[in-house]
């Protein structure tokens, strides 16, 4: 488990009780492990981060773009709040890596695997919140989650980016995407794949992922968000 204190740096923000943070971290399968003590874990915690997501996320749809429907207004907010979204920001915080796991689930994936990782980061805002209030958890959020935002709100977060990118590419006779697997390492339960998806041979997007699917989902998904494909 890293130091709480390097993590603190990184969201910017100091907490006055670091128990709350530490419930934060804690994963069901660590207090499950050590049942001769009390251990309390992350899960209520994510209920009220979610909840707490919902209301700052809604509001700055809300105010930021005044000429979209309530469907609309839903559908962005719904994919800077879902699972994959909040397990990339988690990602780039190394959040796995401040959690305490019980040894099976830290041996088969936990520290990377996307569930978790969306539900620490909304146990995290939770804690925030708990700790400093609304006015301190609304602008780590901006912070943390800025870049996200903007994607949901040009378009650029979708469910299967696979599909979106056959989309804007199949308008154009002349394109052929194509993926190829470059690598595939890590023993059978723990297997790690790296694909390359190419435009008419040229090289747009390289992705990662524990299967042959998930990266190639992962090489399009930094295709369409690289700029490499605006001009088409």
């Amino acid at each position: 488990m890293k130091s709480l204190l390097e993590l603190q740096k990184k969201i910017g923000y100091r907490f006055k009780n670091e128990d709350v943070l530490r419930v934060a971290l804690t994963h069901s399968s660590y207090a499950n492990e050590i049942r001769e003590k009390e251990i309390s874990y992350n899960e209520r915690l994510e209920f009220l981060g979610d909840s707490v997501l919902g209301v700052i996320i809604s509001r700055y749809v809300f105010d930021n773009n005044k000429e979209s429907k309530e469907g609309e207004l839903t559908k962005i907010r719904s994919k800077i709040v879902c699972e994959s979204t909040l397990a990339e920001v988690a990602a780039e915080l190394e959040l796995g890596a401040y959690m305490l796991f019980g040894k099976g689930e830290a041996l088969t994936g936990g520290r990377t695997r996307k569930s978790i990782l969306a539900d620490a980061f909304e146990a995290l805002i939770a804690a925030i919140y708990l700790d400093g209030g609304f006015d301190v958890v609304e602008p780590i959020i901006f912070a943390l989650m800025d870049d996200k935002i903007s994607m949901a709100e040009k378009g650029l977060i979708v469910d299967d980016y696979k599909t979106a990118l056959q989309e804007i590419v199949q308008t154009h006779k002349d394109y052929r995407v194509k993926y190829e697997l470059l690598e595939e390492n890590g023993p059978d339960h723990r297997k790690l794949f790296k694909t390359a998806v190419k435009l008419n041979q040229k090289v747009i997007g390289i992705g990662e992922g524990r299967s042959k699917k998930e990266s190639e989902q992962e090489a399009a998904k930094i295709a369409l968000r690289s700029g490499k494909i605006e001009a088409l």
